[in-house]
């Protein structure tokens, strides 16, 4: 809308008793300092007003993004973590407007693991957390994946397996191995996530990480590790001799 036609509608909403919210220079707008200084010196409340867009007409983006900030305490960590369903019970945020949050947050996962160097040998369980903290570190829910090495131990791909609590009934070697056999890799670790954040083995993921050893042996595919990704911290179940016989990521007992 033209300034001069701006102010004309902001003195007939006065004259009706109506308040006008002040606008910001256009210099203090997100999208103006984005657009001149880069994304650093923005605040995760502009960042978040950018994604939001126009907001709604009781609730300007920054302040919608202000109340997303509230309800994850103020942290990044716990952002990452909210889904779709948490995001919508939020006052004035609509399932597209959360759709939008979750995207981003999404892809800025996947940013973060497409980063990871696939063509350096992984040398040890702290390679493996590295990978894959990007996009399991901070999940409200436990995801299982494969990470696929070839004969130098390098990286060839990574695979989701399975969303949801690890459960030897529910995980078959035939979706485990499948890629592996097509992509001729000569060994894989296991990795999956605990969101309580403490990387402690369960019984269930012994039993799993046992099964899949004993089927990678019989397929001539060696699972080297299991790894448990707990936020910062990690569990090598081969380092704690929980796989039967095996090696270590770096090849050395």
């Amino acid at each position: 809308m033209p300034l001069r036609k701006r102010k004309e509608v902001q003195e007939v909403l006065r004259g009706a008793g109506i308040a006008v919210c002040r606008e910001a220079p256009p210099a203090a707008r997100p999208r103006e300092r984005l657009q001149r200084f880069g994304p650093g010196p923005l605040s995760e409340q502009e960042l978040l007003a950018l994604l939001i867009g126009a907001g709604g007409r009781d609730a300007p983006a920054r302040h919608l993004a202000e109340r997303v900030l509230d309800l994850s305490g103020g942290q990044l960590r716990e952002l990452a973590r909210m889904d779709h369903g948490r995001l919508v019970r939020i006052p004035g945020i609509g399932p597209a407007m959360a759709a939008r949050i979750v995207a981003a947050i999404e892809l800025g996962r996947r940013v973060g693991s497409a980063r990871a160097d696939h063509a350096h040998p992984v040398m040890g369980p702290a390679d493996v957390h590295d990978l894959f903290a990007p996009a399991l570190a901070h999940l409200a829910h436990e995801e299982f994946h494969v990470l696929l090495l070839n004969s130098q131990n390098c990286p060839i791909c990574q695979r989701q397996v399975t969303r949801g609590i690890l459960d030897a009934s529910l995980i078959h070697p035939r979706e485990v191995f499948r890629d592996a056999i097509v992509l001729r890799a000569a060994a894989l670790i296991l990795v999956h996530n605990h969101p309580s954040g403490n990387p402690e083995p369960s019984a269930e993921d012994l039993k799993v990480t046992r099964q899949l050893s004993r089927a990678g042996d019989q397929l001539g595919i060696p699972v080297l590790d299991h790894i448990i990704v707990a936020g910062d911290s990690f569990s090598s179940l081969a380092g704690r001799g929980c796989l039967r016989g095996s090696a270590g990521p770096n090849g050395v007992d």
